[in-house]
């Protein structure tokens, strides 16, 4: 009530001047707006309306009395904010120039860095011309990543780079029913995890032991190094007959079977996938039945390490043979699957 007598005191000028319609009309609309404010205590605003009060500012000294909705701080921040995006346009960064880098070409070239330590940016920009990917050569300097040391091969490049030269031995350990120990050499060859040589005793002694390279490597088949634990096996005598042959030596830490991963690694799986499941009569039965897991692990058994092929590169057999056949490995501890015309 207050609101609206207010309101006939503004318009009482209007009144009298003989201006009766139009104070009418703005009588009402400033209720209307009263009643619109007491419902709505902050209405949106849309672009236009801020440019309309903006461009009312410019036009109109008495701007500020009929304002209902928004104060006049309002008006004036809005009109701060368009001085200032208007001039942000204006001065920004101009589009002409180098364009920017593909970002799937900056990752390109640091997957290029990383995997190759010893390849600069002009080697990597000819990679990248290559590929039909044209990029300057100081572009590719720019995002190569900072060296702060020499750049080196990583261990895995350096060891896939001598897995051709690299043997090694070890043994292990087998319970039979009787409660007697007996032991197995195994004579790994790296390069496609081939077993070179395996072979049983009860006694081991570095003779014998000596007796079991010389059969692994006849005529001039040596291997140039061999990786082996400390154990005491490997006494005077077969370091000399190895040193006699042209093989190096490579001994690793005291207590470090990790350093022997390869061989480490067979180990675990002769035991996980037979002999855990067989119980050893004899040394002969035991022979007998590596015989048959090597069998299998060269022929049949697929390897991470070897892009899941064999040692002996199994075949890939051709999918128009649609019968797919079992066939049992070790006892029927495993199977080999193949593919037969029906």
């Amino acid at each position: 009530m207050i609101t609206l007598l207010l309101h006939l005191l503004r318009l009482l000028r209007f009144l009298l001047a003989g201006h009766r319609e139009l104070a009418l009309e703005n009588l009402a609309l400033r209720h209307q707006v009263a009643v619109y404010k007491r419902i709505v205590t902050r209405p949106r605003l849309r672009r236009i309306d801020r440019f309309f009060w903006v461009g009312l500012a410019r036009v109109w000294a008495g701007w500020r009395r009929p304002l209902f909705i928004v104060t006049p701080d309002t008006v004036l921040r809005w009109q701060r904010r368009r001085f200032r995006e208007h001039w942000t346009k204006v001065s920004g960064r101009p589009t002409r120039g180098r364009p920017p880098v593909n970002a799937e070409i900056k990752v390109l070239i640091m997957r290029m860095a990383a995997a190759n330590p010893l390849w600069g940016a002009p080697r990597i920009h000819g990679e990248l011309l290559k590929l039909g990917l044209d990029v300057a050569e100081r572009t590719v300097s720019r995002l190569l990543p900072k060296r702060r040391s020499p750049p080196s091969q990583t261990w895995r490049t350096f060891l896939a780079n001598h897995v051709r030269d690299l043997v090694s031995i070890d043994f292990f350990t087998v319970p039979t029913a009787r409660l007697r120990v007996l032991f197995v050499l195994v004579v790994l060859h790296h390069h496609r995890r081939r077993v070179v040589h395996f072979n049983v005793t009860e006694h081991p002694t570095a003779a014998w032991t000596t007796q079991q390279l010389v059969d692994a490597f006849p005529d001039d088949s040596a291997p140039p190094y061999l990786l082996r634990d400390r154990d005491s096996v490997y006494g005077q005598a077969f370091r000399r007959r190895v040193k006699s042959m042209g093989i190096r030596e490579v001994l690793t830490a005291p207590h470090s079977p990790w350093q022997n991963p390869f061989a480490e690694r067979l180990i675990g799986s002769i035991r996980r996938e037979c002999l855990d499941h067989v119980l050893v009569l004899s040394e002969r039965h035991l022979r007998r039945a590596l015989t048959g897991y090597f069998a299998y692990y060269h022929r049949s058994r697929t390897h991470l390490a070897l892009q899941k092929d064999t040692p002996d590169e199994r075949p890939i057999e051709r999918p128009e043979l649609r019968t797919v056949v079992q066939i049992p490995e070790v006892g029927g501890l495993h199977h080999r699957y193949v593919r037969r015309a029906a």
